[in-house]
Formats: C-alpha cells, sequence, structure tokens
C-alpha cells in the first residue's frame, strides 16, 4: 500500500488542533468570565481573533513531523504568556466589566493544561501510529552519494517516527546497489513510484539540471529540498529545518499556503459572496432569468466543468450568455455567432460571471485567484508553459491579476497564455490582502470602463 493509498490526514491536523483550541478557550472563558459582565459576543469575538493573530505571530501551529518537544514547548509559553497579556489588556477598554485576577488565573491554568495535553497527545499519538501501521509515510528519494546524503539516508531508517519511507539515490558520480540511476532518470521514477519528496545535495546537480528539477517538482506537486553540502545556494529563498541535527533546506512556500492566511482569505471569501448574493444576485437573477429565457430556449445558469485546486474538477457557473450548443470547450470568440444579445451585454460587462460567488461560497472558488481554465486548454498548455501547474496550487478566482492587467478572453496566441501564467504565478508567490483588494478595484472599475476582450 502506496502513502498515497493510506490516507492522508496530514492536512486535517492543523485545522483540528486550530478548532480544538478556540473551543477550549471559548467554553472556558464563557464558564469562569460569566460573573465578570462582560459583552459575551463582542469579547469572544476579541479572544477569537486576538488568538489566531498571536498564533500567526509565533508560529504556533506550524509544527511538522520532525518539530522538537523543545520547539513545541517553547511556542506554548510564548502562545499562552502573550494570549495572558491581551485577555488582561481588554479589560480597561470595557467600562461595565468587572476584572477579577483569580477568574483569569484558572482560566489561563486551565486551558493551557487541557490544550497541553491534547498537543502532548495529538504529537505522540501520530508518531506512534506513523511507526506502527507505517501509515502516512512519505516517499523520498536523494540525488547524491555523498556522505551528508548517506547521513540523512540513516535519519530516515532510525527516525521511523518522522513518517518516510526511502526508496534510495540517483548519482551521476556514484556506483552503488543502492543507487538507483542517473539523476536523467529521476523524473519517470518519481512519477512511477509516487515519490513525495526529492532531496538534492547541490553539489552533485549542476544549474541547468537544477532548474529543470525544480520546474518539474513545481509542475507534479512534488516537494524539492535541499541537503547543505555546498556553499553555492540556488538563487530562491530557502528555509531551513532540522532533522534531529540534520539540517535541510527547502523552498519557501507562498503566503498562501500559510493555514492562518487561508483562514483570513477564506473568511474574506465567505463575507464578500455573502454581500454579493444578498445585495445584487437576489434581484438580478430572476431580472436576468426573464431576459435569458424569452430571447433562447434552454437553462439560465450554465454550468462548466473546470479544474481548480490541486486540479481537481468543480463545476463552475455563469449565467447562460449563448445559444444552448455542443461547443462547450471551444472558447468564445470577437463577433462569435453563439453568444445572444443579452449575452453580450453580460460578458462585456462581466455580469455573467456573477454566479461563481456560489461557487466561491461553496469553496470551489475564491474571489481572487487565477482564472480557471477550461480542460482543454489545461490539456494543451500544461506541458507547453513553465510553471503553468504552479496555477492550481491555489483556488481558483472570479477575478484576477492577469484579468485586472488585460489577459483576458479569447487565447489569440500561446504569448497570450505566457503573459496569463506569469501574471498568476506572480500573484501567488506575491500575495497580499491589499493585492487582493486593489484587483478587486480596478476589476470594478474595468467593468464600467469596459474591456476589449471582453466578448
Amino acid at each position: 500500500m502506496t502513502a498515497h493509498q493510506t490516507g492522508r490526514y496530514s492536512k486535517y491536523i492543523r485545522p483540528i488542533s486550530v478548532l480544538f483550541d478556540l473551543i477550549v478557550i471559548t467554553a472556558l472563558s464563557l464558564y469562569f468570565f460569566k460573573e465578570l459582565n462582560l459583552n459575551r459576543w463582542f469579547y469572544m469575538t476579541y479572544q477569537t481573533v486576538t488568538w489566531l493573530f498571536i498564533a500567526l505571530i509565533v508560529k504556533y501551529y506550524e509544527v511538522f513531523r520532525f518539530t522538537t518537544p523543545v520547539e513545541i514547548v517553547t511556542k506554548l509559553v510564548k502562545q499562552f504568556s502573550l494570549f495572558l497579556l491581551v485577555v488582561i489588556a481588554f479589560f480597561p477598554f470595557a467600562k461595565t466589566a468587572i476584572f477579577s485576577g483569580k477568574a483569569i488565573a484558572i482560566f489561563m491554568t486551565i486551558s493551557f493544561v487541557i490544550i497541553v495535553a491534547f498537543k502532548y497527545f495529538l504529537f505522540y499519538y501520530l508518531k506512534k501510529y506513523r511507526i506502527v501501521t507505517g501509515s502516512n509515510f512519505r516517499n523520498a528519494v536523494i540525488i547524491g552519494y555523498t556522505p551528508e546524503a548517506i547521513r540523512l539516508k540513516e535519519v530516515f531508517e532510525n527516525r521511523k517516527d518522522y513518517g518516510y519511507r526511502f526508496f534510495g539515490y540517483f548519482s551521476d558520480k556514484k556506483q552503488n546497489p543502492e543507487v538507483l540511476g542517473k539523476v536523467d532518470d529521476i523524473k519517470d521514477y518519481v512519477i512511477e513510484n509516487k515519490i513525495d519528496e526529492v532531496y538534492c545535495s547541490l553539489n552533485e546537480i549542476s544549474n541547468e539540471k537544477l532548474k529543470d528539477l525544480v520546474e518539474f517538482a513545481d509542475e507534479n506537486k512534488k516537494a524539492i529540498k535541499f541537503i547543505p553540502d555546498t556553499k553555492e545556494i540556488f538563487s530562491k529563498n530557502l528555509k531551513i529545518d532540522y532533522y534531529e541535527l540534520f539540517p535541510v533546506l527547502s523552498l519557501q512556500k507562498t503566503q498562501l499556503h500559510n493555514p492562518f492566511i487561508k483562514g483570513i482569505k477564506r473568511a474574506f471569501d465567505i463575507v464578500f459572496s455573502l454581500l454579493v448574493i444578498l445585495f445584487f444576485l437576489s434581484w438580478l437573477i430572476p431580472i436576468l432569468a426573464i431576459l435569458i429565457k424569452l430571447e433562447s430556449r434552454g437553462p439560465v445558469f450554465f454550468k462548466q466543468g473546470r479544474p481548480g485546486l490541486d486540479e481537481q474538477e468543480f463545476f463552475c457557473y455563469k449565467f447562460r450568455s449563448m445559444q444552448v450548443n455542443g461547443h462547450t470547450e471551444k472558447e468564445a470568440s470577437k463577433n462569435d455567432p453563439r453568444v445572444t444579445r443579452t449575452g453580450k451585454f453580460m460578458r462585456k460587462t462581466s455580469v455573467d460571471e456573477l454566479p461563481q460567488f456560489f461557487n466561491v461560497l461553496l469553496g470551489d472558488m475564491s474571489v481572487v485567484g487565477p482564472r480557471p481554465h477550461l480542460w482543454s486548454q489545461n490539456k494543451a498548455y500544461a506541458s507547453k508553459i513553465k510553471k503553468y501547474m504552479v496555477r492550481h496550487y491555489v483556488k481558483p478566482g472570479i477575478t484576477g491579476l492577469a484579468q485586472v492587467k488585460g489577459f483576458r478572453g479569447e487565447i489569440e496566441t500561446e504569448e497570450d497564455m505566457v503573459n496569463r501564467i506569469k501574471l498568476d504565478v506572480f500573484y501567488i508567490e506575491n500575495w497580499s490582502m491589499i493585492m487582493d483588494l486593489k484587483i478587486i478595484f480596478q476589476t470594478v472599475i474595468n467593468i464600467f470602463k469596459g474591456e476589449d476582450k471582453a466578448y
């Protein structure tokens, strides 16, 4: 049974941990602070936001399979020390609240004990579970047959609780029974054997091969990490982790991989989509439904399968702007005879995209992100354009940086797609909430100005 078949539970551990902590502090504060005359909803909001904000600052939830118990204890102490200060700081500004040092002390102590006990159980249970069952192991190979590579292999074998299954080495310089082949053979091997992580000795691979390998990892959603056995460090930002005392370098993930940031973006998506649905779509849908039905036969809404996060298919919704036809995988072109008169107006103003706010509410899309392409486009360009698959690392968006910069609508040349992908990747690697707000603002401006490629 491969690691992919045993059930990747890792992605659920952090959300469960966050949810458990919030339930604990919420329940205990409601109980111990019930006599302190607090505005409960206001305090609960304050407490939740500050807890999550502190967690982001101290990286409280960034606990991995190789994180040491000392690091975990340090994070716990930092989290609760700062949280204690913000709880105390609330009372001077709440005029009707009654300050009670005893109630706060009991609340903090019991919260700390329960959360620490849960963390201890979760951390050690998962380690033992990996060892006993072999479940959720990550498959790994190493490029290079150096002393450092051999040391790392020994760490994998001696520390089964880290959850790694070592397959072998790839090397152009050394021959050994454990060497599976040349570096050029690694791509096919990684795909065929469902390898999750590739560890690379930098002094055994050329810059060109390294660059090619990083692009391969991006396209196939594989993790690539570096063994620091040379002074020549690859140009991208790197972070260092320690497996016991063994240092390993890996490419920095973007802000959009941070669970807290993902939570903030998701909360914004839910609020924004609800506002659009309640204040616009609630009255716009009946009006457009009548116009669409009067002009042509067929459904009011058009739904189409599109590749989303991690290239998982979802159904993207739009107002139907064309006559019902059998060419749904063909992009609309200028003066397309399939487009109705009502459809021309909707497409020019992007009104046809508004039902996608239901997709946002359901969690398939985000308000801002790379636009979801047709499956036919995915197949045509995935192997042609570098970093094309990076756009699937995040949820697709109703609008995006490429769209507000003019790269929207029909793809007439390969250069159109290249420019779109460049901006999509830039957005993913440089995301900020300010950028999202700017893109939304520019999208609204473009709707009123009109766009040449909106047809």
